[in-house]
């Protein structure tokens, strides 16, 4: 069972990926390397390997194709999916934001955003505040969101590419004086909330990393491939969204002992030791597939 990281009545359990995220994090690791499909048999095959049931992983399936995600294709002549032209950019412009986030430094500048939406285009203003959320904007009011200026280019990309900068206007700014901006930085993001996603990841990994150190330190084998592609789906897929809800804050305006930091350090150790052998665990099932065929 899955709890809510803001429930406070009992011990709280790490939170379990569900199977349609676990999904989207195979896509994404995986996929694009072997022509942007895969066979509907590699993809249960390979959830079966973390413990998801063929039935709960072709509901999941079906989920994905619903809301647009995947579209079916054909894999080695065999039925498959692929991930839809529509999202492929968003795959690609979260490598860099997964795999190496960034953090601002006290004195760099800001990204400022303010929109206007006409109000019978209600929908396109939801859809604007999502996606600032998404992009890791804080909300100084209503009207004006705040990022660091070092998200620009992605930023500017992200609502180009979807259509949406003919509402937005974006300013370059400096914070010269006036209110504490470190007691401001408090208001403008839930940062209680972004570190207990953070002590979250850091309950449920910890663990996982200490196991692989001690297998590393066995003659032989080290632990099997399949182990290290069930542990790194399941890592990536508690990891991915964080760097977008946490955009990089400076470290100076951060509450002390925040988790981010030693959740960074966790990430890049485990991604540096479990990538390799889960890649080639994935790269076998997609090539048998194929050939089996």
């Amino acid at each position: 069972m899955t709890t809510h990281v803001g429930d406070r009545k009992g011990p709280r359990e790490p939170q379990v990926p569900r199977h349609h995220q676990l999904i989207v994090s195979l896509f994404g690791l995986y996929a694009r390397q072997h022509g942007g499909g895969l066979a509907v048999a590699t993809i249960i095959a390979l959830m079966q390997d973390i413990g998801v049931e063929s039935t709960g992983t072709r509901s999941s399936i079906s989920r994905l194709k619903k809301r647009g995600v995947i579209d079916s294709v054909q894999v080695g002549g065999r039925n498959g999916y692929a991930l839809a032209p529509s999202v492929i950019e968003t795959f690609n412009e979260g490598d860099d934001r997964i795999f190496h986030p960034r953090r601002a430094k006290k004195g760099d500048q800001w990204l400022l955003a303010t929109f206007t939406v006409p109000e019978s285009q209600r929908h396109i203003r939801h859809k604007i505040r999502s996606s600032l959320v998404r992009m890791g904007f804080g909300s100084v009011t209503p009207g004006l969101w705040i990022a660091p200026g070092y998200l620009r280019d992605s930023v500017l990309a992200y609502f180009d590419t979807r259509g949406l900068d003919e509402y937005l206007e974006f300013f370059m700014a400096d914070h010269v004086g006036g209110a504490d901006l470190h007691k401001n930085i408090g208001s403008w993001w839930d940062l209680p909330a972004l570190d207990a996603l953070y002590s979250d990841f850091l309950e449920h990994n910890r663990g996982i990393l200490e196991a692989w150190l001690q297998r590393e330190q066995l003659p032989g084998d080290h632990g099997s491939d399949a182990r290290a592609f069930a542990d790194y789906l399941v890592l990536i897929t508690q990891w991915r969204r964080l760097p977008y809800l946490d955009p990089g804050l400076p470290i100076e305006f951060l509450p002390e002992n925040w988790n981010a930091l030693e959740a960074e350090r966790l990430f890049q150790k485990l991604h540096a030791l479990l990538a390799p052998r889960a890649e080639r665990h994935a790269d076998r099932a997609i090539e048998n597939q194929v050939v089996a065929g």
